[in-house]
This record gives structure tokens, C-alpha cells and sequence, in this order.
């Protein structure tokens, strides 16, 4: 998986579609650097919505032919979260967000760690409130494995696509 980040004066188009899973429907988004985002919901609609918020100066180009094979690979991911994959990403975020994003990378399957462990860990000043916020600002479902993170007390908190997805991948990694 290859970490990229993107020059944001050029313009840009995202190739974007559809996938099932175990978990429900995912919108896959790629720009010329990799996959932008991989979201899951229950409504096509819906996720072309949350897509088109996150990326407003982005035009979205339907192509599900062009992108069956990232597609197929992000919907294996979901269904088996506890693989590696050979998606390459194009993560945008702030530095802290992005260090959070790496953290949690690193989180090897079947284990969580706590917002504040991850917090005191990284090489960039940041509060549990600051892993939270960038878990939340995740675009890619999985891939950057927000569901592995848990509070102080073990139990779970939010997640961008329910809270019971996030169960469901810790229970699929086989976390206790």
C-alpha cells in the first residue's frame, strides 16, 4: 500500500463505482494517484452524496468497467479486513491526520489500540480528540483501519459507517 498525497492546484476528475460486500455497498474513488476513497453504505444515492461532499471541486466520472478490478479488490477488503492489500491511496489530510492515518496502518490485524495510546505514539503533538477527529475524516474504509480503534475502557465508540459495521470488522478480524 503506497501513501500519496496530491498538488492541490491541479484540477482533477475521480473515476468512481460501485461495489457489494458483506457490510453493504461501497463507493470506490480514484484519482490519478490512487484511490481517494472507499466508503460503505446502504444507498447508492446516499454514497454518491457523501462523495460528491468530500471531494466538491472534484468531477466525478461514473466508471465501472475501468475500475472493476480496484473495485473488486476494495469489496475483498471489506469482506476480509484482516488482509493486506495492494491498493495504492491517495490520502489527503492535514499532518496530524495524516500521521494518525499511518498509526493506524500499523495496527496489525486482529488488535485495537485506544485513541490516547495512539495519540502519545505518534512523532506529531496530538490529543485523543486529535485521533478521533481524524478517524472521523477517513475516507478510506479499511485500507486506513479506523474500526481498530477503541476507547481507554476497550469498548466501542463512533465510527464514520456505524457503529455496528465497526463491530462486525473487529469480530471479523477475531479482536476479542
Amino acid at each position: 500500500m503506497i501513501t500519496r498525497t496530491r498538488d492541490v492546484n491541479e484540477p482533477e476528475t475521480l473515476r468512481f463505482g460501485y461495489g457489494d460486500t458483506t457490510l453493504g455497498t461501497v463507493v470506490v474513488a480514484e484519482g490519478v494517484r490512487g484511490v481517494v476513497a472507499l466508503f460503505i453504505g446502504d444507498d447508492r444515492a446516499r454514497l454518491l452524496r457523501d462523495l460528491r461532499d468530500a471531494f466538491p471541486e472534484a468531477e466525478l466520472v461514473l466508471d465501472q468497467t475501468g475500475l472493476a478490478q480496484t473495485i473488486a479488490e476494495a469489496a475483498a477488503l471489506v469482506d476480509a479486513p484482516q488482509r493486506a492489500t495492494a491498493l495504492t491511496l491517495d490520502l489527503r489530510g492535514s499532518p496530524v491526520e495524516v500521521a494518525v492515518w499511518k498509526a493506524l496502518r500499523a495496527i496489525p490485524p486482529g488488535e485495537t489500540r485506544t485513541y490516547g495510546a495512539i495519540a502519545r505514539d505518534l512523532p506529531i503533538a496530538a490529543t485523543a480528540q486529535d485521533v478521533g477527529a481524524a478517524c472521523a475524516a477517513n475516507r478510506v474504509a479499511i485500507a486506513v483501519p479506523c474500526h481498530r480503534v477503541v476507547r481507554s475502557d476497550g469498548s466501542i465508540s463512533g465510527y464514520r459507517w456505524g457503529v455496528r459495521r465497526k463491530r462486525r470488522l473487529i469480530d471479523m478480524e477475531g479482536v476479542a
